[in-house]
């Protein structure tokens, strides 16, 4: 009996040793004193390691049932592109970029001039960045095809529609959300593969994932004044700083952090019970007081292109039953008209342009005591600053070659519009003209004509001593002859 127990034992050590060595547990078993089996603690991992399978089993198995009734990425394609042939009038559909597994980041466009450069702001919401997630891809299909049905019907809607270019990404991570898992298909969890700004991380930008590239593209291409992104498992507006210098977990606010409040609070006060959270007062929180993360989409959309993002959890189901997705809808889609309607509804906007030509010039926008600055489009040099109403604030335009200008403004609950006209610096070559010269010369800059009067004297000059060469050649040919005697 003694040696058939002392078998078993042996069997059972040599089946845990091959189970461990591929999950990271230890790979041999003491088995001496075989009255004490003493493999028992190993034994416990692997149960536990066995219902911790089984546990994702179920859950993927829950998943997939649930994801029946959900769109699947084909289906999602299909709705975009369904939209826009029901909306052609008032949007455009086109790409960023293509996930890992070659799908493409398809994004609406909703604007009454969609796809033309306009002196207004732009918006841009996006959806599944984490593949578990899959409410906001539902909620921004319903959103997009809300305003197609109610475009000059609405008040809110027409607004938003003539005042502002909206753009949808529907799903940022559609490979994720295809394999029922967090990160992409590459398992990198696309929410922490930014540039951070307080640890170099994500610094080599060969290194980031074709959806976050595809996404740095997209802002280097497009001028937005603000965005959201739509996760899920909580039910909270959340604002920069994402993180913290010392990785510890407290409020950390960014220079615009009054603003950014002002923002988040408009969701959540719009939002069907966000607002009345127990957890989070006001239906509110800085990220870095709720727990830091590092590489985030938030916190770099702000640093690198001056776009105002909040990253908004709208519900706390991760993957609630499809039943549920046009109840959220309802409670979710005036918070995020609101948040749309916001760039137009409030903050300053205008124009700068150049007082010699009347030209407009992409100038930065800064306002005192505030360390954050946003610049003014390239072509038509407008800018949208997003602030906090019924507040005093000191406004100041720079541009280099230009003189600085500022003004001093009273903000109330309704936008306002600050526009400048710029004044070229005299430098030491203009103050010299002007003085000496005293001309006027419509369509060119004094700088311009100096330099053409020095590059007509400078051929002038040319022309001159080539000339002389060219006189004083056949004198040296005969000096040369009288000194040979010839």
């Amino acid at each position: 009996m003694n040696n058939l127990f002392f078998f078993f034992c042996l069997l059972f050590a040599s089946l845990f040793k091959l189970s461990f060595s591929r999950g990271g547990f230890p790979t041999s078993i003491n088995v001496s004193g075989v009255e004490n089996c003493s493999f028992a603690a190993s034994a416990r991992h692997l149960f536990a390691d066995i219902k911790v399978s089984l546990a994702e089993e179920m859950h993927l198995k829950r998943l997939e049932e649930l994801a029946k009734d959900y769109m699947s990425n084909s289906d999602l394609e299909n709705a975009i592109m369904s939209f826009n042939r029901r909306c052609s009038g008032i949007s455009r559909v086109y790409s960023i970029g293509k996930s890992v597994l070659g799908v493409p980041l398809w994004v609406m466009e909703i604007s009454d001039k969609p796809g033309k450069e306009e002196a207004e702001p732009a918006f841009k919401y996006i959806g599944n960045v984490h593949g578990d997630e899959p409410v906001g891809r539902e909620l921004l299909i319903l959103l997009a095809n809300w305003l197609c049905d109610n475009y000059m019907k609405d008040p809110l809607a027409t607004l938003i529609v003539d005042n502002v270019h909206l753009h949808i990404l529907p799903s940022m991570n559609p490979d994720g959300f295809s394999l029922r898992k967090r990160g992409n298909a590459n398992n990198i969890d696309l929410n922490r593969d930014f540039p951070d700004q307080f640890f170099h991380m994500n610094d080599d930008p060969g290194a980031h994932q074709p959806e976050t590239k595809a996404i740095m593209r997209w802002l280097d291409e497009m001028h937005f004044t603000a965005s959201a992104s739509l996760h899920g498992g909580a039910l909270v507006a959340n604002y920069p700083w994402d993180g913290t210098e010392d990785k510890k977990k407290y409020y950390y606010g960014c220079p615009d952090d009054e603003t950014f409040r002002y923002m988040a609070s408009i969701y959540s006060r719009s939002h069907h019970n966000m607002s009345l959270s127990e957890e989070f007062p006001g239906g509110i929180t800085n990220g870095a007081y709720w727990y830091p993360i590092y590489g985030g989409m938030q916190d770099w959309n702000y640093l690198h292109a001056g776009c105002f993002e909040l990253t908004l959890e709208i519900s706390d189901d991760k993957w609630p039953n499809a039943s549920e997705l046009p109840t959220l809808f309802e409670y979710n889609k005036m918070s995020m008209l609101n948040l749309v309607a916001s760039v137009v509804k409030t903050g300053i906007h205008g124009r700068i342009f150049s007082s010699d030509e009347g030209r407009p010039i992409p100038a930065s926008i800064a306002i005192k005591g505030l360390n954050s600055t946003i610049h003014a489009r390239e072509t038509l040099a407008d800018y949208h600053r997003l602030l906090v109403p019924a507040g005093k604030y000191e406004v100041i335009a720079t541009m280099p070659g230009y003189k600085s200008r500022s003004t001093r403004i009273v903000l109330g609950e309704e936008a306002m519009t600050v526009d400048f006209v710029m004044d070229p610096a005299i430098t030491p070559i203009n103050s010299f003209l002007q003085r000496g010269w005293n001309c006027s010369l419509p369509g060119l800059h004094l700088e311009v004509f100096f330099i053409l009067v020095l590059i007509l004297v400078s051929v002038f000059l040319c022309f001159l001593l080539k000339r002389r060469v060219v006189l004083n050649y056949p004198k040296q040919r005969q000096s040369k002859r009288s000194v040979l005697g010839v």
